[in-house]
């Protein structure tokens, strides 16, 4: 009867992050989400290093052109009634409505003076005549930029919280559980506008509201599996060999439950970027200097009476395909880091 081949007895044993990452590339669904996520990562880099979309503000064809081309005719300041012919007055609507004429006819005077730049809007342009892909990508960086960085520092401080107050119990967990019952008893949307009125505007203002009033989901769920981790024999036995407590915690525990972090983190990407696009709507998210794809939704609800259907079209798309790459990214790693899912061989 053979034994075991040499090979087989000389191959060193895999870590948890190893045997991971061995996994994870076996996800053709997850390597292509990361591949998605990846690309909006590096137009991202692009635009903040003003390689892209560095002139969105520039007025480059007509008002409200719509894609593959430039409207002939400018946008009108009223709508006509098809049933009875009256003239609709768009102030009641849109009090920057009597603007529209001479926006329209700067536009027209540009695209006399550069008709084949004018020509290449495939996304459209919006009322001030400005790319309207131009600005889904500025946004893009906005956007993401926000959303990433709001999740990321609700979930380091929820992990941090949770993992504390579930590892070492006492009074830290009797302070922090007092914490989490008053966050969560006031309607999130309400705390979230309250932290808004007190750090203003601005990007750097909406990455702090959102993370430090994002945290609770994260700490609850982090808090109990460090509970039920701290009990086990692997935890005891390392504690029986003298690692100390942080090294029980973050070196043996964390990578154990980190698959929940990874599920709270794709849900709160998605979740914030929807309430950056609220406090967007309310006047309480990035500076009217910027753009993101909240502020494109929220200028498209009056171009939709006009029939400008394209400025939310792009930027519906935009965020659908990022915010879907990077749950399915996010799924494939909490996959791939569940001990309980293919085992760590």
């Amino acid at each position: 009867m053979a034994g075991p081949s040499s090979s087989s007895l000389q191959r060193p044993p895999q870590g948890v992050w190893s045997a991971a990452a061995r996994r994870f590339a076996q996800d053709r669904v997850g390597l292509a989400s990361f591949a998605v996520v990846m690309l909006f990562g590096l137009l991202v880099g692009a635009v903040a290093a003003g390689l892209l979309a560095a002139d969105w503000q520039r007025e480059r064809a007509v008002s409200y052109a719509p894609p593959w081309g430039v409207a002939g005719t400018p946008a009108s300041l009223a709508l006509q009634s098809h049933a009875s012919g009256e003239v609709l007055d768009m102030t009641a609507i849109d009090p920057l409505a009597p603007r529209y004429a001479e926006w329209a006819r700067r536009a027209e005077a540009l695209r006399a003076e550069t008709p084949v730049l004018a020509e290449r809007l495939l996304f459209g342009a919006d009322r001030l005549g400005r790319d309207v892909l131009a600005k889904a990508l500025r946004g893009a960086r906005t956007s993401i930029v926000v959303g990433v960085l709001a999740a990321l520092l609700a979930a380091a401080l929820g992990t941090l919280f949770g993992a504390f107050a579930g590892f070492f119990g006492g009074r830290f967990d009797d302070v922090m559980e007092w914490l989490y019952n008053v966050f969560t008893s006031i309607p999130g949307i309400l705390l979230v506008l309250a932290f808004a009125a007190v750090t203003g505007r601005g990007a750097g203002g909406v990455v702090l509201v959102l993370g430090l009033t994002g945290w609770t989901a994260i700490y609850r769920l982090v808090r109990a599996e460090f509970i039920k981790h701290a009990a086990r024999d692997y935890v005891r036995a390392a504690q029986a060999i003298g690692a100390p407590p942080l090294a029980r915690m973050f070196r043996h525990i964390l990578p154990n439950v980190s698959h929940v972090v990874l599920v709270q983190l794709s849900i709160h990407v998605v979740g914030f970027i929807k309430y950056e696009v609220i406090l967007s709507y309310l006047g309480l998210g990035v500076g009217l200097d910027e753009v993101s794809w909240g502020s494109m939704l929220a200028e498209s609800q009056s171009e939709l009476l006009q029939g400008v259907w394209w400025q939310l079209a792009t930027a519906t798309a935009f965020m659908a395909v990022f915010v879907t790459a990077f749950s399915l990214m996010t799924d494939a790693l909490r996959d791939a880091l569940d001990p309980k899912l293919g085992g760590l061989a």
